[in-house]
């Protein structure tokens, strides 16, 4: 297996891997590299979605002329309990980071999200994730107030009175609840939009549809979501399940 910096032309194989959907292990396996190095490289340069071969080489170079000048010490990954791999856990994270920008979620906002939610306890102070993450105080104070604003974190305060952010059980059923607030806004001023236009007129006729299927489809998944937490979340009468 070869080791080093990543050529060019490794590079460009990468991009046009990701280009075609290809899993990042699979990449990895052509170019005879660690999945880690193809994961660590893409997130580096933009993620999935905005990685490019020249631009990624350049920034490369950049970042080594850098180092060369100002060499500061390698953050340390935090110590794992339970007899974990560190290095098998820092490969699942980035991995997981990709999915969730994959999937919409802004880059910061998706490394926040998994520190929270790979970490036993469940919360973590703005501190602890400047630390783990090698971020800017400003940096996580952004990220937070995003996710607050989607339901996917909450702020408490522990023993010491110090603010700490939170992920639990119930988190995504709150998401949920979040996002069909901003839908049932939007039927609503879709269905505003029938009267101003003139009803059975075309424009008034696409709106109207529009606030139907949205409509039906939020109220289907907020049902599924409460079934969900009711059937998932239930404790057992006495300890014990029924048969």
């Amino acid at each position: 297996m070869p080791g080093g910096r990543l050529t060019q032309a490794e590079r460009q194989q990468i991009a046009l891997g990701v280009a075609g959907g290809l899993p990042y292990a699979e990449i990895a396996r052509r170019l005879d590299r660690p999945t880690s190095t193809i994961t660590r490289e893409v997130m580096r340069n933009g993620g999935p979605t905005a990685y490019r071969a020249d631009l990624a080489h350049r920034a490369t170079e950049q970042r080594a002329r850098r180092r060369t000048r100002t060499a500061p010490p390698e953050p340390q990954a935090p110590p794992q309990p339970h007899g974990r791999d560190a290095e098998a856990v820092r490969e699942y994270e980035e991995r997981f980071t990709t999915v969730l920008i994959a999937s919409g979620t802004p880059k910061m906002m998706a490394r926040v999200l998994t520190c929270l939610y790979t970490t036993d306890a469940g919360s973590l102070t703005a501190s602890e994730l400047v630390q783990r993450l090698q971020v800017s105080p400003a940096s996580v104070s952004k990220a937070i107030a995003f996710l607050e604003g989607q339901g996917l974190v909450r702020r408490e305060r522990d023993e010491g009175r110090r603010e700490r952010y939170v992920v639990d059980d119930d988190v995504w059923y709150q998401s949920v609840m979040a996002s069909a607030r901003g839908t049932a806004q939007l039927v609503e001023t879709a269905r505003e939009g029938v009267a101003v236009l003139g009803a059975h007129t075309p424009a008034a006729t696409r709106l109207e549809n529009i606030a139907r299927f949205v409509d039906f489809v939020s109220e289907s998944i907020t049902r599924a979501a409460e079934q969900a937490r009711e059937v998932l979340h239930a404790k057992p009468a006495d300890g014990k399940l029924e048969g």
